[in-house]
């Protein structure tokens, strides 16, 4: 057998032995050894996802992220049936998470009938995620509109012309509904926002930071909301603010 030959031959042997790119169990990341140890963390899970999050912009800034403010947001109906879909978070401090959608949207339906719900931060580039836990409440009207004015002219009128989670028949009936909506309120004119679109507040009560560690290790530790603060000498203490710290085995 010729050198080309047999250069070609342990070429195609390889080839045949390696899984196909396409086997998920083909699929391997080998994760960092960046630590999460109770130690470092503060006194409320608003603080840490801020930290993480400012992280998480920077990551973006250096194109190794993409959208860190998305969000995967589950809701259930009232006979335990599960929904899940990615959203934009738009503001979050230490009374809890908002997002923005039609009322009328599948989510915001069940919402209203059942207000438990999960967010999901998928940080993959960074080997992180966040998950929140609680319930889902209508922001006020004011904060609702204050944060409309803010959005591109398209996306108010975007706001308008979809019925979300409706049927419709073709693109061209959306597309034309934009189209009258363009021509009603042309760019410079205000848009009103409305009265079926709005902001809810998800109120945490767990929000768990998952870090991937080597061989699976991974760290998790996650923050339970507590009617009063945990003693100052108790175990997973994270301070007077009605939250205590907890690992998780991976």
């Amino acid at each position: 057998m010729t050198d080309r030959a047999a250069a070609s031959a342990s070429a195609s042997s390889s080839a045949a032995a390696a899984p196909p790119v396409s086997d998920p169990a083909a699929i391997r990341a080998h994760y960092g050894l960046d630590g999460l140890v109770e130690g470092d963390a503060p006194a409320t899970p608003v603080e840490l996802f801020a930290r993480w999050f400012s992280q998480a912009l920077a990551a973006a800034d250096e194109g190794r992220l993409y959208e860190p403010n998305a969000m995967v947001v589950s809701t259930a109906d009232t006979a335990g049936r599960p929904s899940s879909r990615t959203v934009l978070l738009k503001a979050y401090d230490e009374r809890g998470f908002v997002f923005f959608t039609n009322y009328a949207s599948r989510k915001a339906r069940e919402l209203a009938a059942n207000p438990n719900i999960a967010l999901l931060f998928p940080w993959h580039p960074m080997a992180r995620q966040v998950i929140v836990t609680g319930t889902a409440e209508r922001v006020a009207r004011e904060e609702t509109v204050a944060y409309f004015r803010t959005r591109p002219h398209g996306s108010q009128l975007g706001a308008w012309a979809s019925a979300q989670s409706s049927v419709i028949a073709t693109r061209d009936e959306l597309d034309r509904a934009y189209a009258d909506l363009e021509a009603r309120y042309p760019e410079g004119e205000q848009v009103p926002a409305p009265p079926h679109w709005g902001g809810f507040r998800v109120v945490p009560q767990a929000v768990e930071f998952w870090q991937g560690r080597a061989n699976r290790l991974h760290d998790r530790l996650r923050y339970v909301h507590t009617e009063q603060g945990a003693g100052a000498g108790d175990a997973g203490d994270a301070g007077d603010a009605g939250w205590t710290v907890e690992r998780l085995s991976p």
